[in-house]
């Protein structure tokens, strides 16, 4: 099976990469549109299930896309499983420090941080929602943190957004059990804290974008989602893309890239 192109194709280069930490993987890909700004701003997180070997460049083509549409777009690189302190609790403090780096960005650079949303992909998806979620978080539970940055909304795009269901589906040839150190029964305070469907309502607008025929992650993980986070009454909208698969939703070529283009602007 081949790779989608934008996993084989380098993406434009990025106006500047910034590092967000002291560690060889806290860095972001910073691109801005013309203009004088403020920019409104999409954080993107990628996917790959968490995993070192998939980075943050085949994500290079849609922020590059977004930023030619006037979204300054702040890729998160991060620390994933294989990295050392990758999965937990490497992996989710780095997106967590990344993003609330945006207000020291803001003081270099024309952002406008009112209007923020966070989107990411697959794992990135998961990411987003929990980044969207954490303020939910309490002091003296892991990966609390003081005042954490708060976007207007989250872009999903075929998401692990329940990493308890995720586990029991066996994605990713079981990587939720790498990601977290255990199973929910090993280490359930994990999957509580560490997954957006256990941490619902998460109290931010949000929007999930999954293909119908995605067998990476199937459709049935953003529909449970969906119908738990309605009932406990946040407001979430599921656009569901018939005859689309898992690469789709990232790339910028494709028919349904302007659902996912219309998805931001909905949040903004």
């Amino acid at each position: 099976m081949s790779q989608p192109w934008m996993l084989e194709t380098p993406a434009p280069q990025a106006d500047a990469r910034i590092p967000y930490g002291e560690r060889t993987h806290q860095f972001g890909d910073l691109r801005l549109p013309r203009g004088e700004g403020p920019h409104p701003v999409v954080v993107m997180v990628h996917g790959g299930f968490w995993r070192a070997r998939y980075d943050l460049e085949h994500v290079g083509h849609l922020c590059a896309d977004l930023t030619q549409r006037g979204y300054a777009t702040w890729s998160l690189e991060y620390r994933r499983v294989g990295h050392p302190d990758g999965g937990w609790t490497g992996t989710f403090e780095d997106v967590a420090q990344g993003t609330d780096y945006l207000r020291t960005l803001a003081t270099r650079y024309p952002l406008n941080l009112e209007r923020v949303v966070i989107m990411g992909h697959s794992a990135g998806g998961h990411l987003a929602l929990w980044l969207a979620g954490r303020g939910k978080l309490k002091p003296g539970q892991p990966l609390y943190t003081e005042k954490p940055f708060q976007p207007k909304g989250a872009v999903c795009l075929a998401g692990v957004v329940d990493l308890e269901r995720a586990f029991e589906l066996r994605l990713g040839d079981g990587i939720v059990e790498s990601l977290l150190g255990g199973t929910p029964a090993q280490v359930p305070e994990r999957y509580k804290l560490g997954s957006p469907a256990a941490l619902l309502p998460l109290g931010v607008k949000q929007v999930l974008v999954h293909g119908a025929e995605d067998t990476i992650v199937p459709l049935t993980v953003s529909t449970g989602y969906h119908e738990r986070a309605t009932k406990l009454g946040d407001s979430v909208k599921l656009v569901s893309l018939p005859g689309a698969a898992h690469f789709e939703v990232i790339d910028p070529r494709a028919k349904e890239w302007p659902k996912v283009v219309e998805s931001v602007a909905s949040l903004l």
